[in-house]
């Protein structure tokens, strides 16, 4: 197997890497200070990010977006995960696959406006009682004539408040398992002008400054039949289908931040000197440096095995897992790491190792928390044999 870049994947890295350092890493100060990402500097970004044929690029080409394939997504993904969750995520979107998945009318109301710049979507599926249980979630549907009503409550909602809608997945049934009921699930759109949905503040965090979470309420909020994403009780089903490969997009910025912080490392322990010698040459810094150079490798090489073998269709829910954890856990290693060699000034906000190691913590908890992720592991381990 080779693992060298294509032409293509060489230009879609050299592309993102310079866009991500000339129009992003400028900006990063300022959002960490401030917490807050100004609306007119995030579309300036965003127009640039268009012109540089850098937004959507994860949509594929007969929806009308850049058609990238798994692998090259992701080094596209990598690259952008080098800077700041709020600049790379909002500035340069993308797009959730799953708008793929309407009808025809439905891409031409959300998808083709989401791919033009002109709206941003949100996904609400995770509930305050019902976190990695998603069967178990509260917030319901009910059919009324032509209409469904949705009531309860989403919380976690990643950019809900500069997004034009949501789609939620709500409980629109139930059936009975060996395990005991479980709920069926369906998906809907709903615009955020609906009168019966409210979008609240959501919760203060250390992780990813500017890119905020949202809390939202749904109280008799009707939405249309043509508002149903997929089929009834296909909920689960259709975010499956195009929303399988998210945990890979969190393994790939994973392993984009751990880079810069690892050059940051190897950087400063060739240039600093203590004891008439550069740091470097003391084996308790060049044997971190080492480790953190195998478990980089370790990441990457199952991050983009996952993503090859996702386009050949072979990609099982294990392999992301695998991808997912070991990137997550590789990164707060790194940064951790990359923190105590640079000492006292390495938790300094001179430097972006501090939000490097901040943000860090988040990824080991979203799309799926490594318990999760091991959860799945060990079952694909086990359930041949019967275990």
């Amino acid at each position: 197997m080779s693992f060298s870049l294509s032409e293509e994947q060489q230009m879609v890295v050299s592309t993102t890497r310079a866009f991500v350092e000339q129009e992003l890493y400028p900006h990063e100060e300022a959002l960490e200070r401030s917490g807050v990402l100004p609306i007119e500097l995030a579309q300036e970004l965003k127009q640039k990010a268009i012109a540089a044929g850098l937004y959507a690029a994860n949509i594929p080409s007969e929806y009308g977006g850049g058609g990238l394939d798994t692998p090259t997504w992701l080094l596209y993904e990598k690259e952008l995960g080098r800077t700041s969750y709020a600049l790379h995520w909002t500035c340069v979107a993308r797009p959730s696959n799953i708008l793929c998945a309407g009808t025809a009318e439905q891409r031409e109301q959300y998808l083709e406006p989401c791919l033009r710049g002109e709206k941003s979507d949100c996904l609400a599926m995770t509930e305050p009682d019902a976190g990695s249980d998603l069967r178990g979630m509260r917030a319901s549907a009910v059919q009324d004539g032509d209409d469904w009503v949705l009531n309860g409550t989403k919380h976690f909602i990643s950019h809900a408040d500069s997004a034009d809608f949501t789609i939620t997945f709500m409980a629109t049934g139930e059936e009975q398992t060996p395990r005991g009921p479980k709920k069926l699930i369906t998906a809907f759109f709903v615009d955020h002008d609906n009168p019966g949905l409210t979008i609240r503040d959501g919760y203060q965090n250390v992780s990813h400054r500017g890119y905020t979470n949202s809390i939202l309420e749904f109280d008799n909020c009707r939405v249309s039949k043509q508002a149903m994403l997929g089929e009834l009780h296909k909920g689960f089903e259709v975010a499956n289908d195009w929303l399988g490969a998210t945990r890979l997009q969190v393994g790939a910025t994973c392993l984009g931040r751990a880079e810069r912080a690892f050059d940051l490392a190897v950087h400063y322990a060739a240039e600093r000197k203590q004891f008439g010698q550069a740091i470097g040459k003391f084996q308790g810094v060049s044997f971190k440096l080492a480790d953190m150079a195998v478990e980089m490798r370790a990441a990457e090489l199952l991050v983009m095995d996952a993503g090859y073998r996702y386009d050949l269709g072979t990609c099982s829910d294990a392999d992301m897992a695998m991808a997912k954890l070991k990137a997550s856990e590789m990164l707060a290693m790194v940064a951790d790491e990359a923190i105590q060699i640079y000492g006292g000034m390495g938790l300094m906000s001179d430097l972006p190792l501090e939000r490097i190691w901040r943000d860090a913590r988040i990824e080991r908890i979203w799309e799926g928390t490594s318990e999760i992720q091991r959860h799945i592991i060990s079952r694909s381990l086990l359930r041949p044999l019967g275990g």
